[in-house]
């Protein structure tokens, strides 16, 4: 827990300095605005661009908008020196409603690929969960939810899907059988996430600030986390499964371990609410071992910072944005890390440097960014109906 001024002083080895960084822009030395002939934008939506998601295989990139579609568009190598891009050939429209009507009771609020990158499952205001081929056809309609679905996963091995609604409850559907499996009906108030921990157990957040860890079959949680005193938005696990991280509008981010009931870790350095947390794809479990595990949480109060999950310490506070930030997402080596925000703009900071090596500006907030498999290229959905590639090289 950070709660003073000797615990900000100790030893910080993720910067190799001696204490918690506070970094700007003003104090990078080099701030490179990425060129226009390494952005693509992909216009087509009508409405303002929810979510986005690289497939796990190939250039498939998918968009959820307010507008009742999503889209699957084709990222060739070169084609984001293009301008824009609005080629009809180049993507796929996966209509949640029939005919032309722009129905926002169908607003596609969320959506996620499977491991394989064979199917796209998106999640809809309407309460309905579908789940689409990768050439655009509607292979299910899964219906139970009485409330709009808010969150979507797969889990690793692919034969389930988890949804989380505004009516309260999680459902765990299995794909191959087009039903649902079992539906946990713990929260008191609205499902706002959901995070797989293996293939048969996961952790659910809600707006009542509890956290439940739950797994098919078991009609109980196996585990309740209580301490949060607001709203809790955002629930990751670990690399290992060991380790559940979730953020709040109660101003804080807490690290939680199966093996307690109580926090391990509650990490209070942000001012405002903090709306969403990553972890860093290094350390045990992961393709980067040798590297440190660190947690990444976004705030309305326009900061990112970085935590020592170990220590419950502030490695740094990365102060690049003006507005609420709304994602992160790090590279898939680990050394960098993108952050969006409702300022328009896209930093993406060198970990090892501790400083922004590319930014770029565009014409509306940043509802998500996300990086693709090889870490050349990042996604982001905007406000303006937009969604844009940046291509990334250092």
């Amino acid at each position: 827990m950070v709660t003073d001024a000797e615990d900000k002083h100790e030893e910080n080895e993720f910067f190799e300095g001696p204490e918690p960084m506070d970094i700007s822009i003003t104090s990078t030395s080099q701030t490179c605005e990425i060129p226009s002939s390494d952005v693509m934008i992909l216009e087509g939506h009508t409405s303002e661009v929810c979510a986005c998601a690289w497939s796990p295989i190939g250039q498939l990139l998918a968009s959820g908008s307010g507008d009742s579609t999503a889209r699957i568009w084709t990222i060739t190598e070169g084609t984001s020196r293009s301008g824009v891009q609005n080629d009809p050939l180049n993507v796929l429209v996966l209509k949640h409603v029939k005919g032309r009507t722009n129905e926002k009771s169908k607003d596609v609020t969320t959506l996620d690929w499977n491991g394989e990158g064979t199917l796209l499952a998106t999640g809809s205001y309407d309460g309905q969960a579908r789940i689409w081929s990768t050439d655009g056809e509607l292979k299910t309609t899964l219906s139970k939810h009485k409330g709009p679905i808010f969150t979507l996963k797969w889990n690793k091995k692919g034969d389930y899907l988890l949804t989380g609604s505004c009516d309260k409850t999680a459902i765990v559907w299995d794909v191959r059988a087009e039903e649902w499996k079992q539906q946990f009906e713990f929260h008191s108030g609205p499902t706002l996430d959901v995070d797989w921990r293996n293939n048969v157990s996961f952790a659910t957040s809600s707006t009542d600030n509890m956290i439940y860890v739950c797994k098919v079959g078991e009609t109980r949680p196996i585990k309740s986390f209580a301490g949060h005193q607001g709203e809790v938005n955002c629930v990751k696990w670990d690399p290992t499964g060991s380790l559940l991280a979730s953020c709040s509008d109660d101003i804080s981010a807490k690290i939680w371990s199966m093996k307690q009931d109580k926090y391990v870790h509650d990490l209070r350095e942000h001012s405002k609410e903090i709306y969403t947390i990553r972890w860093s794809p290094t350390g045990p479990g992961t393709n980067n071992p040798n590297q440190q595990l660190v947690l990444a949480s976004a705030s309305f109060d326009s900061t990112v910072k970085l935590w020592d999950v170990e220590f419950g310490k502030l490695l740094s506070s990365l102060n690049g944005h003006r507005e609420p930030v709304y994602s992160v997402a790090f590279s898939p080596n680990g050394e960098y890390l993108a952050s969006g925000s409702l300022d328009r703009c896209i930093n993406i900071w060198s970990l090892k440097e501790g400083k922004i090596v590319k930014t770029y500006t565009g014409n509306g907030g940043i509802f998500e960014v996300c990086w693709n498999k090889e870490g050349d290229k990042i996604a982001a959905c905007f406000a303006n109906n937009t969604v844009c590639v940046l291509d990334f090289r250092m």
